[in-house]
């Protein structure tokens, strides 16, 4: 996500840091820079020009921040406007009445259904009461899809396979939504591969009659400029209150979140960050703005972190850390912790001075698999006190693990590495450390 940006500003940051004076030729050679990453990762070019209109405007004859060098300046200066395309935070419309219903449209393919999930699965952890329903009534599988999915979060699922009429569909799933409670009825509509003015007036009249709170235009994030141009007819016909970016992992370059606020005049409200239905968030501009240019992103690592970890047993874990009584099943715990949290290259991104020197780190979570399954083949015993290990245990622990003798001893190694580097902070009185840090 935003590899291709974050390189370019990251590189940029570290030779504007140098700059002595923040003289003309520095900003030159600066928004020279800034023009060509921003073109290289697919921004709109008008909002590329309005970009460093702007920038400059704040540069020349600036003088310096107060305890900044010229380099930082400039940096604090790309970040403000950076924040500035992007737009405020903009958090989902609370209804007047309920169900407050959330519309969902856009083209075949975009991953609008596996949205719908998503986003029902995020309300209903923020204590909401939640329902989906699918009124595309030319795709069968669309509403047993989205059901499935329901199913999977526990939320309630509305569906009529033999009603063909899509407005009267969304009319009765309002209503059905209204007698059950429902706060937020999330409505994915019927999409098209390409845009047709049968679908744009099905689409008009839904809106007409159900009177959403927010019409969300959910947008593949690997189509650039494309999915912006599609979003534009969707803005002009439908009336649009925000995106919803899909697949913005898998998308290097990251210039469709700069330029949808600057083109549409819509915030982007979501992001979809994975494949699994938990890799949902809402669009924080500022975190992404710091991300862009390299300088971490701390606060929603905290966030990841907080909903992965128990907290009381992290603690309880720290403990023991803290009082070296530290045992393979407490490491065994801490590893399913790590990977609870996602790819570990992608966590370490989100640490300040560390993401941009990770362009092509790969971290084999295969590793991980290994060592559990060699802690898994070992007794209770075993695991509180290795020291019992001998050499017919190791080959029949490698048996059980389907790995090899070198394998277990590594682990063996590893762990009493650990144990020793753990004892000898306690000695010097350095074990302070954050209970919610695995490993």
């Amino acid at each position: 996500m935003f590899e291709l940006l974050t390189e370019k500003f990251s590189g940029l940051v570290e030779k504007l840091k140098r700059a002595k004076r923040l003289d003309e030729r520095t900003v030159e050679e600066a928004l020279k820079d800034i023009r060509r990453a921003l073109l290289e990762a697919d921004v709109n070019v008008e909002v590329v020009q309005q970009f460093i209109k702007d920038l400059k405007g704040k540069l020349v004859d600036r003088e310096l921040i107060k305890g900044l060098t010229a380099g930082e300046t400039v940096v604090k200066l790309i970040y403000d406007e950076v924040l500035e395309v992007l737009g405020e935070h903009s958090p989902l419309q609370k209804p007047e009445k309920t169900p407050g219903v959330i519309m969902l449209v856009g083209l075949q393919g975009t991953g609008k259904t596996t949205t719908a999930g998503k986003l029902a699965r995020l309300l209903k952890s923020k204590g909401y009461t939640v329902a989906v329903a699918s009124t595309d009534v030319r795709r069968p599988a669309a509403m047993k899809q989205l059901c499935t999915l329901a199913q999977s979060i526990d939320v309630k699922c509305y569906a009529d396979e033999d009603e063909k009429d899509a407005v009267k569909l969304a009319e009765k799933f309002v209503k059905q939504a209204e007698n059950d409670g429902i706060s937020y009825l999330i409505l994915d509509t019927a999409g098209r591969l390409h845009i047709d003015e049968e679908l744009m007036d099905e689409l008009v009249l839904i809106k007409s009659r159900v009177h959403p709170v927010e019409v969300l235009y959910v947008a593949d994030a690997m189509q650039g400029q494309d999915a912006i141009n599609t979003a534009e007819v969707y803005h002009q016909k439908v009336g649009l209150t925000g995106v919803i970016l899909t697949k913005l992992d898998g998308d290097a370059k990251g210039g469709i979140a700069l330029s949808v606020r600057r083109v549409l005049g819509v915030p982007i409200k979501f992001i979809g960050t994975g494949e699994k239905i938990e890799d949902f968030q809402p669009f924080y501009p500022d975190r992404i703005a710091q991300r862009i240019l390299g300088l971490g992103d701390i606060q929603s690592l905290i966030e990841k972190m907080q909903a992965a970890i128990d907290e009381d047993k992290a603690e309880e874990m720290a403990k023991r850390v803290m009082n070296a009584e530290f045992t393979l099943e407490d490491l065994k715990e801490q590893i399913n912790m790590i990977r609870n949290l996602g790819p570990l290259e992608n966590i370490l991104k989100m640490i300040p001075g560390v993401g941009s020197k990770l362009k092509h780190l790969k971290v084999d979570e295969k590793k991980f698999i290994k060592i559990e399954a060699i802690i898994n083949s070992m007794t209770p015993e075993e695991r509180r006190n290795p020291q019992i290990i001998n050499g017919s245990r190791k080959r029949r622990i490698a048996r059980g693990s389907g790995t090899t003798i070198v394998d277990v001893n590594q682990v063996l190694k590893q762990y009493k590495e650990m144990k020793k580097l753990m004892k000898k902070m306690k000695k010097s009185g350095k074990m302070k450390l954050p209970f919610n840090l695995p490993m």
